[in-house]
């Protein structure tokens, strides 16, 4: 029930890819949302510490999740997948990983490009250790910007063809990320 089997996935794996979810599309939406805010908004500094402190969980989570992956046996495919649905939802998991990885790194490059490390809900401090780089900010910023769209992108993309096989292949792709296997 907590470990992957070939079969499908265990509850560690479906609540780490969830927990994913909301996050990023909760991050985008107050990153859209706080890069709107003037100065005197009551929100102008506690939106940031907010988007950055979910990153860095994010961050947290990206790596439990690579490192759980790497443990457990990732399900089988289906036998009805084609080859090319097999090759494209590898590519496609590769996407999701790099693109969170690229939006996290540059998130932190962003945040630290003024020396500053970034507070974690006034619990600890991620330090800041790359910081002071010619532009940093500023080419960090338009990684950020474009590498969260093509994230949000690819993330809609991955749950319309996670419906399709439930709609029209009827299988259970969809369902073993949402119930866990007994083993």
């Amino acid at each position: 029930m907590w470990r992957n089997t070939a079969q499908g996935y265990g509850l560690i794996s479906i609540g780490l890819h969830w927990l994913m979810a909301v996050a990023i599309f909760g991050l985008f939406g107050l990153g859209l949302w706080m890069v709107e805010l003037t100065y005197y908004s009551s929100w102008y500094q506690t939106a940031p510490a907010i988007h950055k402190a979910i990153g860095v969980i994010l961050m947290l989570l990206l790596l439990a999740r690579l490192l759980w992956r790497g443990f457990n046996p990732t399900p089988a495919a289906h036998s009805n997948h084609r080859r090319v649905e097999q090759i494209g939802a590898k590519v496609g998991h590769l996407l999701l990983y790099g693109g969170i990885a690229l939006v996290l790194v540059s998130g932190y490059l962003i945040s630290t490009a003024d020396g500053r490390g970034i507070d974690l809900f006034g619990l600890v401090e991620l330090p800041a250790l790359i910081s002071g780089i010619d532009q940093q900010e500023e080419i960090a910023g338009q990684i950020h910007f474009y590498a969260a769209w093509g994230l949000v992108l690819a993330a809609i993309g991955h749950g319309l063809a996670a419906v399709k096989h439930h709609i029209f292949d009827k299988d259970t792709t969809l369902i073993r990320m949402v119930k866990p296997t007994h083993s």
